[in-house]
């Protein structure tokens, strides 16, 4: 797989990249002003990766981030390119054992994308797929937001989301989406065996076509007066009664 400089920063993004794999970190620069123990230990980490540190002021940072929460670092960090509809299905071919997959129908915003990948690798998903089109990539947000599992949990970006979820269904798995308004309730739905939990986007929920492309369509009971969760909310209500219920 071919690999592209990516721009990430923030102390736990920075951090888990460290952890993933030290020598995918090519370059790093660092508040010259920092000298607390954590910045100092941060430091010490990025210098035995065997990569340069350079040390910059708050204004270098800014640039180098593009105006993020740089929490005083951004490194240069050797990427996987996004994997596509291929990769997916060679993926899935080496797994053992039902897989749990998650996927996002044109999810937009960085930082949902990256808790719901926090949550996925959390929940020990398989697989994370979304669109190409108009759904957030691997961005540094992501990266950030994500602390460490956009680099551990395979994500994978595809052409046509509903040619995707028939070649899923083609293989066995179970696509079981999620609405508001769906009849079937999550807690007495199975999610047991080989299943794609498809959940849609901020504000606007499943597309048409994705939502005819599942098996089923159920919701999250609310006992209150909001009538729907964040996407990422939602993406763990859901994940953890799959898990929840694979266990028992």
């Amino acid at each position: 797989m071919s690999a592209t400089l990516q721009t990430l920063f923030g102390q736990h993004a920075v951090r888990s990249a460290l952890r993933y794999d030290p020598t995918r970190v090519v370059e790093a620069w660092v508040d010259a002003r920092r000298r607390d123990p954590r910045g100092r230990r941060l430091r010490e980490q990025l210098e035995a990766a065997g990569c340069p540190v350079h040390d910059a002021d708050r204004r270098t940072l800014d640039r180098l981030s593009g105006g993020g929460a740089h929490q005083g670092v951004v490194i240069r960090y050797r990427g996987d390119e996004p994997r596509g509809d291929q990769a997916l299905l060679e993926h899935l071919d080496v797994l053992e054992g039902p897989p749990l997959l998650l996927v996002l129908d044109q999810v937009q915003d960085p930082h949902n994308l990256g808790a719901c990948l926090r949550t996925a690798d959390a929940a020990g998903v398989d697989a994370v797929i979304a669109p190409r089109d108009r759904a957030a990539g691997l961005t540094p947000v992501v990266h950030k937001v994500a602390a460490g599992a956009a680099s551990r949990v395979p994500f994978y970006q595809v052409t046509n989301l509903a040619r995707s979820l028939r070649a899923l269904r083609a293989r066995g798995i179970w696509l079981v989406g999620a609405a508001d308004s769906a009849d079937a309730d999550l807690y007495t739905s199975d999610l047991t065996g080989p299943i794609a939990l498809v959940l849609g986007a901020e504000e606007r929920g499943l597309r048409r076509l994705t939502r005819e492309a599942c098996d089923t369509v159920i919701r999250i009971p609310m006992a209150g007066g909001v009538e729907s969760l964040n996407v990422s909310v939602a993406t763990g209500v859901v994940l953890f009664e799959a898990v929840r219920q694979r266990r028992c």
